[in-house]
């Protein structure tokens, strides 16, 4: 049974109550990670420019794609939000496809400029400001750059085939399908065809019948399986916008790396998280104020772990004689230090799990690409447990594949093993997590990066030297 986040929580039902299908019940997944996003930095882009939130609204023409994205852009009123228009990068028809323009396929993947759209995608991505075409629906002319669009929070694009192409998929971190019934969505084109571009009916129908209609089974509604949540009834969903929106914002208030990897997790900064970092950093703090306000960084962390763990339903008898429906957390559970570091992390794990057994594994660094396993010594029954690794650290990640790779071969399940540590710099967290991406990380902070000597920046120097006080 694997844990749920809180969010999941709350979501889920409301989620089923609005008609919204969750693709693979999950809704922080959003998209599998491509190995081209986890070589992103902490920002994810070179010029500090935070890396945006990029939607796709995919869906049959006229099933209210358009009004989904301003209710979305409604509600978010304190991020900046734009949105990119398929229909912007249509091919402008040359003399001779004019003259048979009847029998020219709009819902077609060839009818767009793909190569143009993505050109301008990425480079938003990367905070570049990009000019837009526009395309003229009653001369069938594009007329280019004639749009300018900053870069922004929330990148939405909107179009019936916007997830027709992997490239553009993997863009995005969220797919919306809204999905319509057939007769509604032909009574708005037909509203929408006879009114806005001035063509009669008997044209539409025709061209429904020709082009749309065998476009939408070929090319659009096999894209619906790329949908994360699937939205019925189009813009008359409000609860469903809501819950998106409510999502859009969580992931706001996350690390750009929680975006990334839907296996990391790290906790939420208060004033009294960020003033113990502050000290535990200084290099003039004394050994035992690190220790204490270590300690308390550690115990968090834990608590923060063990929140991650599978749990069931149950009741109890309160003193008053009343029932109460609690939880209970998984019995089989134990820790596992990565000496010697992760040595200072055993009381605060033995603190909130009494009795809990802890096994110790210790890694000899000989240069930063060259570990060698000198010491194990694990619970003979741990391919039965939940395993909490111990590491305050997570700097380069080779040292962590090594040890994660021993407990997988001793048996123990990788959605089992949630790795706690105080500071990881991304490219520890990309490494472990392209390995092990069904591994929990959770962290107190994310890191700058590593320096030329593969040590963590800032960081906090040695830490069981600091902690242990074995430093000069």
């Amino acid at each position: 049974m694997g844990s749920k986040s809180m969010e999941d929580e709350v979501l889920a039902p409301a989620a089923a109550a609005a008609g919204v299908h969750l693709s693979a019940l999950r809704l922080d997944g959003l998209n599998r990670i491509q190995d081209s996003k986890e070589q992103q930095t902490t920002s994810g882009l070179d010029n500090g420019h935070q890396e945006p939130f990029v939607i796709g609204v995919a869906g049959g023409a006229s099933s209210g794609k358009s009004t989904v994205c301003k209710m979305i852009i409604d509600q978010l009123r304190d991020q900046r939000v734009v949105v990119v228009t398929q229909e912007s990068f249509y091919h402008g028809l040359t003399d001779e496809e004019l003259v048979h323009v009847d029998d020219y396929n709009f819902d077609h993947p060839d009818a767009f400029n793909t190569e143009l759209f993505l050109s301008c995608i990425q480079n938003l991505r990367r905070g570049k400001a990009v000019d837009i075409p526009d395309y003229n629906f009653k001369t069938y002319k594009s007329v280019p750059n004639a749009r300018k669009v900053n870069p922004s929070d929330v990148i939405i694009l909107e179009g019936i085939l916007v997830f027709h192409d992997s490239r553009l998929r993997d863009l995005m971190n969220m797919k919306i399908f809204v999905d319509t019934d057939v007769d509604v969505r032909l009574t708005r084109r037909i509203r929408r065809d006879t009114i806005e571009k001035g063509r009669d009916i008997k044209t539409v129908l025709d061209q429904y019948s020709k082009f749309v209609k065998p476009a939408f089974e070929d090319f659009i509604l096999p894209t619906k399986k790329y949908a994360d949540i699937i939205i019925p009834r189009g813009g008359d969903n409000n609860v469903a916008t809501d819950l998106i929106v409510q999502h859009i914002r969580t992931k706001f208030g996350q690390h750009d790396l929680c975006k990334i990897h839907p296996n990391l997790y790290v906790i939420q900064t208060t004033y009294q998280i960020r003033g113990m970092h502050t000290i535990i950093r200084d290099a003039a703090t004394a050994t035992h104020d690190f220790i204490f306000y270590a300690d308390r960084l550690i115990r968090l962390v834990v608590e923060h772990g063990l929140g991650h763990l599978p749990f069931q339903e149950k009741q109890v008898i309160t003193p008053t004689g009343s029932v109460y429906t609690g939880v209970e957390f998984s019995k089989r559970l134990c820790g596992i230090s990565v000496i010697r570091s992760g040595e200072s992390m055993e009381n605060a794990l033995r603190a909130c799990c009494k009795g809990i057994k802890i096994g110790k594994i210790l890694i000899h660094r000989e240069g930063d690409n060259r570990q060698q396993l000198i010491y194990q010594n694990l619970p003979k029954d741990i391919a039965n447990r939940h395993v909490l690794l111990l590491d305050p650290i997570l700097g380069t990640g080779n040292s962590a594949v090594q040890v994660i790779s021993l407990l997988l071969k001793k048996g123990v399940q990788e959605a089992n093993i949630i790795f706690l540590n105080l500071i990881s710099a991304p490219q520890g967290v990309h490494v472990v997590s392209k390995r092990f991406p069904r591994v929990k990380i959770v962290t107190s902070e994310i890191e700058f990066g590593l320096n030329d000597d593969f040590r963590v920046i800032p960081g906090m120097g040695e830490f069981g030297d600091r902690y242990f006080g074995t430093d000069d």
